[in-house]
């Protein structure tokens, strides 16, 4: 299983009227490094032909975060079954070591051309290995 990491740093665009990190700005950040993992080890002719669609997404808030905190997302791939895989994505506070959020989604592959779900091929399930 390959885990895809990047840190990020709390901005004041990220805090809401309660000081701390908006929840839908986690969402956020779930997709961005779901995509970012995705445009990292895709071929360019993969990127063309394929493309993802959320099914379902269950996230969790575990602990606050606030301006200036330095948060590790980690995302990666638990399954991978016809048309679809299973992705989780944590976002863990650096200094304090603390899960923020832990989320897990289901997407499903499409077919850039027909926009209808479509088999991972051998190539693409690789690519989460």
């Amino acid at each position: 299983m390959q885990i895809f990491e990047k840190t990020i740093t709390v901005s004041e665009e990220d805090i809401d009227d309660l000081n701390h990190v908006n929840n839908v700005r986690y969402v956020q950040w779930v997709q961005d490094i779901a995509k970012e993992h995705w445009l990292a080890y895709a071929t360019k002719d993969i990127l063309e032909a394929y493309s993802w669609f959320l099914v379902n997404h269950y996230i969790e808030y575990k602990s606050p975060a606030l301006l200036g905190d330095q948060l590790l997302l980690k995302t990666y791939v638990s399954e991978v079954a016809g048309v679809s895989t299973i992705r989780h994505v944590e976002i863990i506070n650096i200094n304090t070591k603390k899960l923020i959020v832990k989320s897990k989604a289901k997407w499903c592959l499409m077919d850039s051309k027909t926009q209808r779900p479509t088999r991972l091929t051998q190539e693409i399930a690789e690519l989460f290995d």
